[in-house]
């Protein structure tokens, strides 16, 4: 990669310079001539104005830096999202185009690494992408900023509030699985926002690949979605992502297979990048203007906000306003900007609009504000974040065990971090509860909630946690509910399962389609009737089914499911499960504890066979005496307790139930504990 040189002139004590510098010389005369050639890169309107400002200085100081390292030219930045389904392979894409525009070096243990990007420890344990992270590479004299998004409709909000840092986008789609809601909805939200869009039909290497159809149905969808005709002249390419491979053309390989034939790595993908995706808009000699997009965190430097440069410059040591709803709520010094640049953010002096930057030294800022110049305070138009659709009541806990796992249980310390969750989580909402030590929390669904309540267990919080209920509303008079579109695929034998249960769940059938070895359907269902459908039929099917819904919009309150739910086994004692007593419970129902368990009053430990709630001494053991019985003893065998995890168990919940999270423990209960 070829580097342009710019000068910059100090006086001629010695200064300390953070830049990358080369050279120091030292000039007494009046006359000096530096030749400002940058190789293509030109910055002359601003660095001619500072050179002349010290030029007729007897004594100066030119000190050579790479201009590459520090700033970079509006018409060589390409701003990008990869954009897809969940699973569709946008990480694995993402760490091979880090790999091959080598911003690792040979040695390094990235080379060898996967999710690369998925840093967050949820992310690796549950394969998926929670946030949107922004990364940049370096392909010839381009800089690339790459922002890489969620696939889960849950964390729409995450695509919502990034996609309008970007000028284009690669639209991942998996050859065997095609166009499914989530495909649907980010592709929407891009082309409302006119972003360019490349096609990438990964995973053709997949022996089920159906790659032909897939494209077909891709343009049907733009045919739809498209608000421009020239969204519609969009390129295709085919990948085989975890190799690392882009081109234009495949060929046949073994078992109905595909393999790119003409390339062998993603140098195909960066051209087009280059080529189809425009620079960014916006002109450098305008007053500054950002929108902070995204906030991150760290010890040293604090909090940084995140965004797009709309308009003009930005260096460190400036002045800037902070804007929220339109009016100037503060004013701050910027201490420290940074380009991002692989996994890392690189401090530069100075940055102008196009390029991707993080910033320290803001007070009060939130996603959303605007920072502009002191001179121009013009606000840039509010992010469209959607509303949240569910909700769930998270409390404080008043469990006999309250205090002995969690090092903060109190209602202060849970509205601290619910209200901090607030500053980076765009989606959520928070309001009071019914009482002083309960909050409502409103989210995207069950996983998005989920994810909350165990980043927020995992960090030492102790609460109760009640079902989740959908958020009902009131427009002329009349209750509307959320309703979803459900997208279901499941191997040919299940599909009576599926469509006994969309039955029992009163959807209605949108669509269906026979694909080479399984079945696709499309509902049209209530959030309330979808709640604990996913853990369901992943059992009926043995975990064959993939399941995926996005948000539709709000109609007339339909007719609600029977609940079928199984009553519960309730423990009438505090103290151990003994399995002399566990072994007796499991004649009643399924247990869902082990001996040696710490039981407490009105805490759930099985699962009942009858058709009402079951209470029973579980810390009961054997009556032991000095007489020898006339029956030989025997060793008590007791089956393996069913194990929920956290999403099964909110859904599981009753209306009289709660759920008592801890950092190390997971705890059924009823919420009256003083019946039994």
């Amino acid at each position: 990669m070829s580097h342009g040189w710019c000068t910059t002139l100090l006086p001629s004590h010695p200064q300390p310079w953070s830049g990358s510098s080369a050279t120091r010389l030292t000039d007494k005369t009046n006359t000096l001539s530096v030749n400002f050639s940058l190789l293509g890169i030109q910055y002359f309107p601003y660095f001619a104005k500072n050179f002349t400002k010290h030029f007729a200085k007897q004594s100066c100081e030119i000190i050579f830096f790479r201009l590459m390292d520090q700033i970079m030219d509006q018409t060589k930045i390409r701003n990008i999202a990869i954009i897809a389904h969940v699973d569709h392979g946008k990480t694995t894409l993402v760490d091979n185009m880090l790999k091959q525009a080598h911003v690792f070096k040979d040695y390094q243990a990235e080379m060898n690494q996967t999710t690369i990007l998925d840093s967050n420890d949820l992310e690796r344990e549950r394969g998926v992408t929670i946030l949107a992270k922004n990364t940049a590479v370096n392909w010839q004299d381009y800089k690339i900023n790459i922002i890489d998004t969620p696939g889960h409709a849950d964390f729409s909000g995450e695509v919502e509030r990034v996609l309008t840092m970007a000028d284009g986008c690669i639209v991942l789609v998996d050859a065997t699985e095609g166009v499914l809601s989530q495909t649907r909805y980010v592709l929407k939200l891009a082309l409302e926002l006119k972003l360019v869009p490349i096609l990438v039909v990964n995973k053709v290497d997949r022996k089920d690949q159906r790659a032909t159809e897939v494209i077909e149905e891709i343009n049907n969808l733009f045919l739809e979605l498209a608000t421009d005709a020239k969204q519609l002249e969009f390129k295709t390419l085919f990948a085989v992502g975890k190799k690392g491979v882009v081109g234009y053309a495949t060929h046949p390989s073994d078992k109905n297979s595909l393999l790119v034939s003409d390339s062998k790595n993603l140098s195909p993908l960066f051209k087009e990048i280059i080529t189809s995706i425009p620079c960014p808009k916006g002109d450098p000699d305008e007053e500054f203007q950002m929108q902070i997009t995204t906030l991150d965190f760290d010890d040293y430097k604090g909090q940084y906000g995140i965004g797009k440069i709309s308009q003009g410059r930005i260096k460190k040591g400036d002045t800037v306003a902070i804007l929220r709803n339109g009016q100037k709520i503060a004013q701050s010094k910027i201490e420290y900007l940074f380009t991002f640049y692989g996994l890392n953010k690189k401090e530069i002096p100075m940055a102008q609009v196009g390029d991707i930057v993080a910033i320290t030294g803001l007070s009060q800022i939130n996603i959303g504000d605007t920072l502009t110049s002191l001179n121009k305070l013009v606000a840039l138009p509010d992010l469209p974040i959607s509303e949240p659709c569910m909700k769930i009541e998270i409390s404080t806990s008043n469990s006999p065990f309250v205090g002995q796992e969690g090092k903060y249980s109190t209602s202060r310390q849970l509205q601290q971090r619910l209200q901090k969750e607030l500053e980076t989580n765009v989606s959520l909402r928070l309001t009071q509860g019914k009482t002083g030590d309960s909050f409502i929390v409103s989210g995207r669904g069950e996983l998005h909630l989920s994810i909350l309540i165990e980043t927020m267990r995992r960090q030492g919080y102790e609460f109760s946690v009640a079902r989740p209920e959908v958020i009902m509303k009131e427009i002329n008079g009349q209750t509307y509910e959320p309703y979803e579109l459900l997208t279901i695929e499941t191997p040919k034998e299940y599909q009576g399962n599926i469509i006994k249960e969309m039955g029992r769940r009163k959807a209605k059938l949108q669509n269906m389609q026979t694909l080479k070895s399984s079945m696709r359907f499309d509902y049209k269902i209530s959030t309330r009737n979808l709640i604990g459908f996913r853990n369901e039929i992943l059992t009926q099917t043995s975990g064959k089914t993939i399941v995926n819904s996005v948000f539709l919009n709000y109609e007339p309150l339909g007719e609600a499911m029977e609940n079928h739910r199984h009553n519960v086994i309730i423990s009438s004692a505090t103290g151990p499960a003994l399995s002399y007593a566990l072994n007796k419970t499991q004649e009643r129902g399924q247990t869902l504890v082990t001996p040696g368990t710490e039981v407490y009053k009105g805490m759930i430990v099985g699962i009942s066979n009858r058709k009402e709630d079951i209470v029973m001494n579980v810390c009961k053991g054997k009556n032991l005496t000095n007489m020898r019985s006339s029956v030989k003893d025997f060793t008590v065998q007791i089956a393996p307790p069913l194990t929920m995890s956290l999403e099964q168990m909110l859904t599981f919940l009753g209306p009289d139930e709660l759920l008592e999270v801890t950092p190390k423990n997971l705890r059924l209960r009823k919420k009256d504990l003083t019946r039994y």
